[in-house]
């Protein structure tokens, strides 16, 4: 590559961070580049989930790219479709359509004599300097390993599947799981249905933050003031910033959680109900629950918590371990997702595949590279600080240092750059003793831990975050 040429890009996904890449090549003058989306549209996990009362858990005014603030959010909580029309006029705003494939799903990229192959599914094939993953934490959804699950013979969906075409008025719905997304899903059906039965394993700590409707006279304040905005911006990220401090081992803060959880599990009247969604584990050492709704709406007379284990599942319906068959006529998943998996395939140097890098205990080096993949970035990877930042604030940080390597290549500083095995393994290693001071070594059971029970969470505060991927060190990297 010659001193000066725009290197091309390959970009996977087209959601907030492959958006938030595409937007910062052409900010940048680099019109060489193509995002390739296995979907219909943008916006990744807010495309894909639909669910019923689906909304964000960081408040609203902070969830919006930094230059690209949104006045018009409708509650302190934007709901999925809010949030799906901002990131569809993000594309729209920023020109991004004419450099995105829609349907169009990558089938394997392979590094090969200094450059990126790709090619899709349907067979079509590009090539490029630079290949960067903005595919996603969550994105394929995970299905219980229950005996009898295809046997149903009602409407049985995941959450990230939901089956608009199934009318759930005055219907018994069964849902498994007590997350997140169960604790949204149960309010928004509850209403609607005969009954709902909520089949837990784990109860969760449920965090009762305050959601209202902003009023029309304060959107109206906000487009007349951009400095009311960008402070209410500021703000949003300081609260994430606090609650990262609690995550990170801060007793005081940790307390205040635990008391606002537990004064949400006070106002529920049964005693025996109050016991069963009793965790036994640290607040926040899973990903804590913020609903406001969820504890009314479980105690309603049509509401019920199961917490007998599922034996399997009928066609009538879900059979408990004490024999009991709880008869359904729909059955809906909220297990969850398996996080970084991957569904194309990616090779580096010698053969290396990316998909053995990422299960079982991942190796990555500063959540954005991998050692034996040049030139290969991934945004919102591994070890990302999911669990206590903002994803849109810790994804800008990510492609702001992926756009100072870009530009390296660029200014012809080196060809390639794949991060050391040495150094990954150290960075590695620091955080798995660093993280012993957190609350996500409190010994619960979550998706936050690897194959060897180790947390993929990122456990330093955010200031040391935007510290280390200020600038690339290029002693970290083997260069070409």
């Amino acid at each position: 590559m010659s001193e000066l040429q725009q290197p091309r890009v390959l970009i996977i996904g087209a959601g907030m961070s492959g958006l938030l890449m595409g937007i910062r090549l052409l900010q940048s003058g680099n019109t060489n580049f193509r995002i390739f989306e296995k979907g219909p549209k943008v916006g990744g996990t807010w495309r894909d989930n639909t669910y019923p009362n689906l909304a964000c858990d960081v408040f609203a005014v902070a969830y919006t790219f930094s230059f690209e603030p949104n006045p018009d959010w409708n509650y302190r909580f934007a709901r999925g479709d809010e949030i799906q029309k901002y990131f569809e006029r993000c594309e729209r705003k920023y020109g991004l359509s004419s450099f995105i494939r829609f349907s169009s799903a990558v089938a394997d990229a392979r590094w090969e004599d200094g450059r990126w192959k790709l090619r899709t599914a349907d067979g079509e094939e590009d090539e490029g300097d630079v290949l960067v993953s903005a595919a996603g934490a969550l994105h394929h959804p995970r299905y219980p390993e229950i005996p009898g699950l295809g046997d149903f013979a009602g409407p049985c969906f995941h959450t990230a599947r939901w089956d608009h075409t199934v009318d759930l008025r005055g219907k018994r719905v069964g849902v498994i799981g007590t997350g997140s997304t169960a604790s949204q899903v149960v309010p928004g059906i509850v209403d609607k249905v005969e009954r709902v039965h909520l089949f837990q394993r784990t109860p969760q700590w449920v965090m009762p933050t305050p959601d209202q409707k902003v009023s029309q006279a304060e959107r109206a304040r906000r487009h007349r003031n951009p400095w009311l905005l960008r402070l209410q911006h500021r703000l949003g990220l300081f609260f994430m910033q606090v609650f990262s401090r609690a995550v990170l081992g801060n007793r005081l803060l940790l307390r205040y959680i635990e008391a606002q959880c537990r004064a949400n599990l006070a106002a529920i009247r049964d005693p025996e109900l109050r016991r069963k969604l009793t965790p036994d584990y640290p607040p926040a050492c899973k990903r804590l629950v913020i609903s406001e709704d969820f504890a009314a709406a479980i105690q309603r007379e049509n509401a019920e918590l199961v917490t007998d284990s599922i034996a399997r599942i009928e066609p009538g319906g879900v059979r408990t371990a004490d024999g009991r068959l709880v008869e359904l006529d729909v059955l809906v998943l909220a297990t969850g997702f398996e996080p970084y998996k991957l569904d194309f395939k990616v090779t580096g140097t010698g053969g290396r595949n990316l998909a053995s890098r990422m299960e079982g205990s991942p190796l990555t080096y500063r959540t954005v590279g991998v050692p034996g993949f040049p030139n290969f970035f991934m945004l919102f990877g591994p070890y990302s600080p999911i669990a206590n930042m903002s994803i849109i604030e810790n994804s800008e940080i990510q492609v702001e240092y992926v756009m100072q390597c870009v530009d390296l290549l660029r200014r012809g500083v080196l060809r390639s750059m794949s991060p050391r095995e040495d150094v990954s393994i150290a960075l590695k290693e620091a955080m798995r003793l660093a993280v012993r001071d957190t609350v996500w070594a409190g010994g619960c059971n979550s998706w936050y831990l690897d194959a060897d029970g180790q947390p993929i969470v990122y456990p330093f505060r955010f200031s040391q975050f935007r510290r280390e991927l200020a600038s690339p060190v290029l002693s970290e990297f083997d260069t070409a």
